[in-house]
């Protein structure tokens, strides 16, 4: 669940619920999502969240890789709920439990403090047998380590009931030192570390720091056992609400960061943002990728065949192989009726102005996203891309080939194909310097959600308007525009609502492909400091708000209903802009 929906829309209501039943709900919602099978669940996960590590972020810890150093805490789900949905939200690794030899069901409720980021968590346990059946039966992508309590040998039977799933143990005692298994890491978690014997920390792999009076606690604890001189693995857990909060703790000398509080209060896509600050501290310099340049190419063909589009639905609206299959000259049509003529000015100028602000998302996002080796920028391409191509079989679903639109795929198609070849080993991930949940990032994710629900309102705009080209061509406000009856077109020239079907499924397919562009620009794009995001937003949107809106008017199709949709984008392309702003141009 990225920032934009759960500060937009789920938090307020998650919020004013029971904390357990909040909690639950969205644990078991994300973990339904996420058992789709066929891959389905992960890939929307990953689709609306993005959550790919850089192989930069890649640690190595008690002889276990993590792809990256933030693991959430066990403490926020301990009914094992959510694990599934976990395992594919970009964390390093997951902790599990406390797990007790029998299940703890507390009469106590967690207490939620929003005015101090704070969350009580009474001591919660589903039991040994439950979750061992539950890790058996979910697939993880991360180490998980395995809080365990209870007498020695309970220790014991758990641990070698757990040895084959995970990857480490995490002890609150430091009475028990190996547990006679040897091919496992055990941590200590510890609250205060002068009130142990450094004898005693020897035994251990590692530690789990837990922060317990704040923040300053927290560092000044990982700091005193840094200058004990034990090359030991650190953990820390809790105190992180911020990226920068992140960057501390691990200057301090934490290894691996787990996430408790902060999880909640500051959202799921903290985990996302401390891996980019991690990797912007690293000021990795990206290569320039080869084939970006084709790319661009692809975007400017796109453009200059918008341009072109709009020439024509400005001057002749209908060009010499239209009246060759129509079998009649376009000053006979004028005759007849001109608001046919007009209704096809209108059609084909909203797909002039839907093309060229596609092809300059395209050009941007080959510019600034490929060229610097993003993969996100070259899926974005490549979805709305494919979905472009395929567009060209709805404009047959009437009976009429538009054999200019093929002489434009097959120009369009090499070029592609040579740039998705080129670009096929693309694996960078973005950077970003935000630090704080400033008064920038919280405008920023309702911006964010603008534009995402702006990529939302095109796709299904896009999908059906093909579905209207290819089946009842025309809506009840067009008939009423025209002032006919489709019978009476049809007895004036059987090939017309061909024609018109092959304008209505084109604009579909195009606005379906943009539509696509802007969602996954507003998905995968929304760093801090991207400015050329938020130019891509402004400049990509006046072609296709300006020719689509223009057109009513100048040819007096303004019914209100009509309209209400492109009002709505408007609207959203609009607070979007605003509200992304400062966000999008602030700077380090």
């Amino acid at each position: 669940m990225p920032d934009w929906s759960y500060h937009g829309i789920f938090k307020p209501i998650l919020m004013k619920l029971p904390p357990v039943v909040s909690r639950e709900f969205i644990h078991r919602g994300m973990n339904t999502i996420a058992s789709i099978p066929f891959g389905v669940g992960e890939n929307i996960i990953n689709f609306l969240g993005r959550e790919e590590c850089s192989p930069y972020l890649q640690t190595e810890q008690m002889d276990v890789l993590f792809r990256n150093p933030v693991g959430l805490s066990g403490k926020l789900d301990p009914n094992l709920s959510g694990t599934r949905a976990f395992s594919n939200l970009g964390f390093g690794f997951i902790e599990v439990g406390p797990v007790t030899w029998e299940p703890i069901h507390s009469s106590e409720t967690p207490i939620v403090r929003e005015d101090t980021a704070t969350i009580h968590f009474p001591k919660e346990t589903i039991g040994f047998k439950k979750a061992l059946e539950k890790i058996e039966n979910t697939p993880v992508k991360q180490p998980l380590f395995v809080r365990l309590l209870g007498t020695k040998d309970e220790l014991e039977t758990m641990a070698k009931g757990f040895e084959h799933l995970v990857a480490g143990f995490i002890l609150e005692s430091s009475d028990v030192k190996s547990l006679g298994l040897k091919n496992k890491p055990f941590l200590l978690s510890i609250e205060k570390v002068g009130s142990l014997p450094v004898s005693d920390l020897a035994h251990f792999s590692g530690f789990l720091v837990e922060e317990t009076n704040g923040k300053k606690n927290l560092l000044k604890e990982i700091q005193l056992l840094r200058k004990m001189g034990l090359e030991k693995t650190i953990i820390s857990s809790g105190g992180i609400n911020t990226p920068a909060d992140a960057l501390e703790l691990k200057d301090a000398g934490a290894d691996l960061l787990l996430l408790k509080e902060g999880y909640v209060f500051s959202g799921p896509g903290l985990t996302k943002r401390i891996n980019e600050a991690l990797l912007d501290r690293k000021e990795v310099t990206p290569h320039i990728q080869e084939g970006w340049f084709a790319y661009w190419l692809f975007g400017m063909f796109v453009f200059l065949g918008g341009i072109l589009a709009l020439l024509f639905s400005i001057t002749s609206i209908i060009l010499p192989y239209d009246e060759h299959f129509l079998g009649v000259k376009k000053e006979e049509i004028w005759l007849f009726n001109e608001r046919i003529m007009l209704f096809m000015a209108h059609d084909r100028m909203t797909l002039a102005g839907t093309m060229i602000s596609g092809g300059i998302v395209y050009m941007q996002l080959a510019r600034y996203g490929v060229k610097r080796g993003l993969k996100w920028a070259k899926q974005a391409i490549d979805i709305a891309a494919i979905l472009g191509f395929l567009g060209i079989f709805a404009f047959i679903g009437y009976g009429y080939f538009d054999w200019l639109h093929l002489l434009f795929w097959l120009v369009l198609l090499p070029v592609y194909l040579y740039g998705c070849w080129k670009t096929k080993r693309i694996s960078g991930t973005p950077a970003s310097p935000n630090l704080h949940n400033d008064y920038a990032w919280k405008l920023g994710i309702y911006g964010q959600l603008a534009f995402v629900l702006l990529g939302f309102s095109f796709v299904l705009g896009g999908i059906i308007i093909s579905y209207i080209g290819v089946s009842i061509v025309f809506v009840s406000t067009d008939i009423q525009y025209i002032c006919m009856p489709p019978e009476m077109l049809e007895s004036f020239n059987q090939n017309l609502i061909p024609v018109l079907a092959h304008d209505r499924a084109g604009f579909g397919s195009a606005l379906l492909s943009v539509g696509l562009l802007v969602l996954t620009l507003s998905l995968w794009g929304f760093q801090q400091g991207n400015r050329w995001v938020w130019w891509t937003f402004f400049i990509g949107g006046l072609p296709a708000f300006n020719a689509g809106i223009y057109i009513h008017f100048a040819i007096g199709y303004t019914t209100f209903i009509h309209l209400v949709p492109a009002y709505i984008a408007l609207g959203l392309y609009i607070a979007g802009l605003v509200l992304a702003y400062n966000y999008l141009h602030k700077k380090k």
